[in-house]
This record gives C-alpha cells, structure tokens and sequence, in this order.
C-alpha cells in the first residue's frame, strides 16, 4: 500500500497525532494492511510474533480463547490485541472477530515497543487505553457484586448506543445491532433468555426499539 494511503489510515488515531506528519510517515513504512470480512478470525498472532491492531473500519469482538466469551468489543478509532505488548511468553489467551467488514493496519509487537520507547506519547496513549480496559472490567464486576441482571442489562444497552451508536437531535441514538442476546449475556454475565426479557421489556415499555440489523434508545 502506498505510504501516503497509510497516513490517512491514523490520521485518525488520537494515538498517533501529537508525533507530527514526519515521524507517522515513517511508522507507515513497516504497517501492513488488510480488509476483514464479518465473522472472520483475526489473527493476533503470526507464528511466534505477536501483533497489535489499529481499527479504522468496523467493529471488533475481542472473545476469551477458553471459554469463548466475549470480553469486550472494539470501536473504529482503537487499538487491539494490545495484550501482546505485555506479553513475554508469548501466549495468546483472546480472540478476535469481526462484527462487520473491517480495515485493520498491524504492527509486529516488537517494532511497536521500540516506538513506544522512542515516542512517549505513544506509549502513554496505550497505557491510557489498557487502563481504560481495565477499569471497564473492574466495573463489571462491581456491577455484579452490587446490581440485579436486570438492571446490568438496561446500562449495558444504554452504554452501548451511547459508544457505539448515533445521536440525532432529539437526543435518541441509533446504532447497529452487532450482538446476540448471548453475547450480550456473556459481556453482562446473565443468561441469554434474562436478556431476551429484558430487552422484550424494554421494547413493550417504549424505551428502546430493535431488529435485527439496529437498535435505537427512545427517549420520551
């Protein structure tokens, strides 16, 4: 891929602006890149070399390799397989799948530490993001020591429209409906027909609306 194509691709990173136009010109250099079907498998790792992400189309699934549960889900504009940065044993312990067609630019995770240590910018724009990482799953288990499935549910659909999903002017968002009711019982540790209940609640209540390419959130 030509270099200045790249350029646009993190352009639209917020990790990637305060390095100025001359050193990502030269990050472009050892990026590759490549389109993601939906339901593809990406993989994290190449032989023994790990490698890290930058999402600019699409939306992710990152899914626990035991058990096949979904950890977390990954929005246009972010980074994954970050786990390879911290990593020295190698192992790769998630997943990751396409929720819709995708373009992904990835980088060796030992190219990405030397320019996290030559760039502090960088290195502190991913720690953010882990940390970010960490606390949503801190807060997920807050939540299920402290709330009913019930109400774990409504905040995730809620949190979901709002991160994923567009607002219009009278305040609604709208986003694509990217999970099953067993995805979303997985991220919510509920069952799938606690959330089919809920979310039917919701439905007949007049709160939200969906099928089965959007959901929107109905504000009165």
């Amino acid at each position: 891929m030509k270099n200045h194509t790249k350029y646009w691709f993190l352009e639209g990173f917020n990790l990637f602006r305060k390095l100025g136009m001359l050193n990502m010109m030269k990050i472009c250099e050892i990026l590759e890149m490549e389109n993601i079907n939906r339901g593809e498998l990406i993989k994290l790792k190449e032989e023994d070399k790990n490698n890290i992400f930058f999402l600019k189309k699409g939306t992710i699934k990152i899914v626990n390799k035991e058990d096949n549960h979904v950890k977390y889900i990954v929005k246009k504009g972010n980074i994954f397989g970050e786990l390879g940065l911290y990593d020295e044993e190698n192992e790769t312990y998630e997943l990751a799948y396409a929720l819709e067609d995708c373009i992904v630019c990835y980088i060796e995770a030992e190219q990405m530490k030397t320019l996290m240590q030559k760039h502090k910018s960088l290195k502190n724009g991913v720690l953010k993001i882990y940390g970010l990482r960490i606390k949503k799953l801190e807060r997920r288990l807050k939540d299920l020591l402290y709330k009913d499935s019930g109400t774990r549910i409504k905040e995730f659909v809620f949190d979901y429209l709002e991160e994923f999903g567009e607002q219009t002017d009278k305040g609604n968002f709208t986003a694509k409906n990217l999970l099953s009711h067993a995805e979303i019982a997985n991220l919510t540790n509920t069952s799938r027909q606690t959330v089919n209940n809920i979310m039917s609640k919701m439905r007949k209540e007049g709160v939200i609306e969906y099928d089965t390419q959007f959901i929107s959130y109905k504000r009165n």
